[in-house]
């Protein structure tokens, strides 16, 4: 009678390319989360993956594309949770601006991991190129979009005020949070990052924010 078979290595064997290319990159953010861009090779994606580092070959033939389509897997889940929440956010400018800023701190983005990944890349796209574009062409599209909705507060209330500067400030407010969140995480939680940040909105426009629900703390994963 012939072994029972492992479900494991039968779902291993089967997995579409789609699947084995996402369960490669997620174990790349790990590995860039725990190692950092430049030790990550493929020996520790395959390590994390539990895979050859044959099967990374056949999927992304050499690092540097693993580390490309990485960065565009984070990049795109970003802008897929914005863009749902502008979608299923109230008609209000101020009702977007805000499901924007919730996903900032929502724990299926924000998580220590990815963090981490984030800052990766931004670190080495200075003297990389395609980094530097991926990372560019999406905070160009996210940019506008922040700048329209506060231009629309800033209408409808009669404020002397940028609203580029605003949309400035939020993305500086956020990419300073997720960094204390990343290196402090004892000092700094999901749910407090959040607060300061719809804090930072309602003190710019009072008439349009109301107190943050005071929601249970999240830790990232």
């Amino acid at each position: 009678m012939s072994p029972p078979a492992n479900p494991t290595r039968t779902k291993r064997r089967t997995a579409s390319k789609e699947q084995r290319q996402a369960q490669l990159i997620k174990a790349t953010i790990r590995s860039i989360a725990k190692h950092g861009l430049s030790e990550t090779t493929m020996a520790t994606v395959a390590g994390k993956a539990g895979l050859s580092q044959g099967i990374i070959n056949l999927h992304f033939q050499s690092k540097e594309r693993l580390l490309e389509e990485t960065l565009r897997f984070i990049v795109e889940e970003y802008r897929t949770a914005w863009r749902n929440a502008l979608d299923s956010s109230g008609e209000s400018a101020a009702d977007k601006l805000e499901s924007l800023v919730r996903v900032d701190f929502d724990r299926r983005i924000c998580q220590r991991n990815k963090l981490a990944v984030w800052f990766a890349f931004w670190g080495e796209s200075r003297s990389r190129l395609t980094y530097r574009r991926i990372c560019s062409e999406h905070g160009r599209e996210y940019k506008q979009v922040l700048t329209g909705l506060c231009q629309e507060l800033i209408a409808k209330g009669n404020y002397v005020m940028t609203a580029d500067h605003i949309a400035t400030g939020l993305v500086s407010m956020t990419v300073g949070l997720w960094l204390d969140l990343l290196l402090s995480p004892s000092e700094m939680n999901p749910q407090q990052a959040l607060e300061i940040s719809l804090g930072y909105l309602r003190g710019i426009f009072p008439a349009s924010f109301a107190v943050p629900d005071q929601h249970a703390g999240a830790s990232l994963a």
